[in-house]
């Protein structure tokens, strides 16, 4: 091979490996197990930075168990247990080192049901700020507050309302809420458990638009029931069943061209 072909194949090696996303969140042999019944089995899945990476599958599969394992929210559960090893930016998250109450700062969560506090839609998102000391003054926070809220999509909607309670909003404003108050502590991660499955069509594809923005800034992991809403909003797509990774890729192809039978099932409805 002469020099200069040698300086090409180079210069494309050294571009494959600058293109390949950083992963944010790895989990490796991750084993779950609730008292003696173990809900995941030696899963292997990793989180691209700046991607949202969509964990589907039939209900008691596993994909919620594995969302939670990111923040640590099995933890409140007693007989819960969990094995193998996770990693923030290379971090274990498991370690006993790890300040829990900072790693949920860092990998927030958005929940199924929306959640608001029974504070005014302002105190719902200033909430976080206050407690981690994010900001040094009244106006530092009130400027947290309106850019977390304009990072939702909400702002628009409530400027006028700030001091109203976040409870009494329609159901998608307050999913948007519960974004905003978890975007307001600059998360780097966010985790999302079937967040448009209480809303109306019109509430998620707001929700989806705003998944879709949200992906420049953060990464997003999202579990959802709708196969149709991980073709829409996901780079990548990890398909579960029976406690098992069954298998992970590009969404497109998972969708289009899946290596497991299994997978083929579910997407094609022959099961799930």
């Amino acid at each position: 091979m002469d020099a200069s072909a040698q300086t090409m194949n180079t210069n494309r090696e050294s571009t494959v490996v600058t293109n390949a996303p950083h992963i944010k969140m790895k989990g490796e042999k991750v084993n779950v197990f609730y008292g003696e019944k173990q809900a995941l089995f030696d899963v292997d899945l990793e989180v691209p930075e700046h991607q949202v990476t969509a964990l589907i599958g039939p209900s008691g599969c596993g994909k919620s168990t594995f969302l939670r394992c990111l923040n640590r929210m099995n933890d409140i559960i007693d007989i819960c247990q969990v094995k193998g090893n996770i990693t923030l930016d290379k971090t274990d998250i498991y370690d006993s080192s790890v300040d829990v109450v900072e790693l949920r700062a860092r990998v927030g969560m958005v929940f199924q049901k929306p959640n608001p506090f029974p504070k005014s839609i302002f105190e719902n998102v200033a909430y976080g700020p206050k407690i981690h000391g994010l900001a040094r003054n009244k106006t530092e926070l009130e400027e947290i507050v309106v850019e977390s809220l304009q990072k939702a999509g909400l702002f628009e909607e409530v400027k006028d309302r700030l001091e109203e309670p976040g409870t009494g909003l329609s159901g998608g404003q307050q999913q948007r809420l519960c974004i905003a108050r978890a975007i307001a502590v600059s998360p780097e991660v966010i985790l999302m458990d079937e967040p448009c499955s209480a809303l109306d069509p019109i509430a998620t594809a707001k929700v989806e638009e705003l998944i879709d923005e949200l992906r420049q800034n953060f990464t997003i992991v999202i579990v959802t029931h709708s196969m149709q809403q991980a073709a829409r909003v996901s780079q990548r797509t990890a398909f579960f069943h029976l406690g098992m990774l069954v298998e992970e890729g590009v969404t497109d192809e998972i969708f289009t061209n899946p290596t497991d039978k299994r997978t083929q099932d579910y997407i094609t409805g022959r099961f799930g």
